[in-house]
């Protein structure tokens, strides 16, 4: 009798196990989810995954997909490209659409519509449709995390139709490398992370005043060079306290390279920052001839905003900035490319012969907003904005780019809260949102400082702060400027962060919360049904090995 008993409850259990199901309630939320919970698709071990094998993109996603169902639930999909014989259908289609008269004319899809896409669970199984291949990936994504976790003979896969896409185009995320250097393996698993998310925009901040992490081929020394500094500050506060220890490291191009493809497979573009004309301590350390006072310059030992910047007045400033420029082009096809431009103190350009030479030869004078120094620094900007042009590039810096007057073609990233964005839309200049109240992820998210590792410690930036930014502005901006918003990004800073497992702490789960800052419509947004659906995508945070905070505020 006990072994009957015994034998009920295991194949009770195993009834349990066959019998988890789906649930949509995935980060970030979908455009529009309708469920019938009543009927189920029950997918099995040997089911299929169909999709055009002729079609290199589709293959990859169908692949990540068969991945990811195993890793989260132990189930072994076939690929094939037979639809008959598949659980799981993978297809591009033509925009759906009335027809017109030929004289009209039809508006192209947005890039937001060609991120989009549909999922429908149905008795014949799960068809996923969209009109390019990051539709479906992105569509792969939310099934993926729709899925239990742990392991389990079978999911039930209620019936629904998610008809999705992205509120915004550009959806960034940045990570510091030049304060501290990260390897290539801890950047892929980053990546792994941003496509969890959602995100499409991997900005990748190479150089600063703390060491030079960009291989230039023609000017090898840069690297080998300005990468090193001699010691880094350790102490607290303002306290110059040194570890004595050189630390350093760089991207050879190859490296750079092998960035950009594994982030492109996961339809995530690199944004790669080379910071100027300030943050330069790194190159002027090897080539101090580009200084206004001649040097020595160290690669900087400690945090914070240098004095000694690029010589505004110096053609060989220029002849540098395009090679170096040049071969960033020539390694990262990203139709944007970041150039910093903030914090670039101008005391040394007002004693520096050469810069006021320039400033003379040019004609700047002060016009009551913008002096000739900062009149200087857009100068230096329209030089590399044209350069990068000739490249088909467009050129992105922080708000300080609006100090001289901005250069026509330049995208405004707003971090010193939001005014910088706000007035650069109100010239129809495109803006990125990256305010650092609400994006600075450097900064503590938890109220009590003594629960968290020591990072920046001026503010705090929760989950629910981060969540409740609004990135249009609409009691600033009309409907038409809310149209030069992009899109929005997070900033992880790294002075305080040393250790990868430190960056995916402050990183996570915040990144949940910006993502639906990124992806949902404000009449979608609720923080306390957003902290409902978490405890699911923390489940896949566990599955990649990643750190996180579990608490959310």
């Amino acid at each position: 009798m006990r072994s009957i008993f015994l034998t009920c409850i295991l194949l009770a259990g195993m009834s349990w196990a066959s019998a988890q199901r789906a649930n949509y309630d995935v980060v970030p939320q979908p455009k529009s989810v309708r469920t019938d919970t009543a009927q189920v698709f029950t997918l099995r071990s040997g089911m299929g995954i169909a999709f055009d094998n002729n079609d290199a993109e589709l293959s990859r996603t169908a692949g990540f997909l068969c991945q990811w169902v195993e890793e989260a639930t132990g189930i072994r999909l076939m690929l094939t490209p037979d639809d008959k014989q598949a659980a799981i259908r993978l297809a591009l289609e033509a925009p759906a659409g009335r027809k017109v008269r030929k004289s009209v004319k039809v508006a192209p899809p947005t890039e937001q519509q060609l991120e989009g896409y549909t999922l429908e669970v149905n008795a014949s199984g799960v068809d996923i449709r969209a009109q390019k291949q990051v539709g479906l990936f992105r569509a792969a994504q939310t099934l993926r995390k729709s899925l239990p976790v742990g392991q389990t003979q079978s999911v039930g896969l209620p019936f629904t139709r998610i008809a999705d896409q992205p509120r915004f185009v550009y959806r960034g995320l940045l990570l510091d490398c030049a304060r501290h250097f990260f390897t290539v393996d801890v950047i892929k698993q980053f990546i792994d992370v941003m496509a969890l998310h959602g995100c499409n925009q991997f900005h990748w901040h190479l150089t600063d005043d703390q060491g030079w992490r960009f291989e230039v081929k023609s000017l090898p020394r840069l690297a080998s060079e300005g990468s090193v500094r001699e010691k880094t500050v350790i102490g607290p506060g303002n306290m110059r306290i040194y570890d004595n220890i050189p630390y350093g490291g760089y991207y050879t191009q190859e490296d750079c390279r092998e960035i950009v493809r594994y982030a492109a497979e996961r339809y995530i573009n690199v944004v790669p920052e080379i910071d100027m004309p300030g943050h330069m301590m790194g190159a002027l350390h090897v080539f101090p001839n580009l200084g206004c006072t001649g040097g020595p310059y160290p690669v900087a030992p400690h945090w914070g905003v240098m004095r000694d910047v690029l010589c505004g007045g110096n053609p060989e400033t220029l002849d540098f900035l395009k090679t170096v420029f040049g071969e960033l082009c020539d390694v990262f096809p990203s139709r944007f490319i970041h150039i910093g431009g903030d914090e670039c103190p101008k005391d040394c350009w007002r004693k520096c012969p050469k810069c006021q030479a320039k400033i003379e030869e040019l004609g700047l004078k002060d016009d009551g907003r913008h002096s000739p120094e900062n009149q200087l620094q857009t100068y230096l900007n329209h030089e590399i904005e044209q350069f990068l042009a000739s490249r088909g590039r467009s050129l992105i810096g922080w708000d300080e780019i609006l100090a001289g007057g901005l250069t026509e073609d330049a995208i405004v990233m707003s971090w010193r809260g939001t005014k910088g964005g706000i007035e650069a839309a109100k010239q129809h200049h495109r803006v990125i949102m990256s305010p650092n109240v609400y994006a600075y992820i450097d900064h503590p998210q938890l109220k009590d400082y003594s629960r968290q590792p020591r990072t920046t410690d001026s503010y705090q930036v929760s989950c629910s702060k981060i969540y409740s930014f609004e990135p249009l502005v609409p009691d600033a901006l009309t409907e038409e400027e809310q149209n030069c918003i992009l899109g929005v990004q997070a900033n992880l800073w790294t002075e305080q962060v040393a250790f990868p497992e430190h960056a995916f702490y402050q990183l996570l789960p915040r990144l949940a919360a910006m993502s639906e800052v990124q992806w949902c419509r404000p009449d979608q947004k609720n923080f306390e049904d957003f902290r409902r659906r978490l405890p699911r995508l923390e489940q896949f945070y566990d599955r990649l090995g990643v750190q996180y905070c579990k608490q959310v505020e």
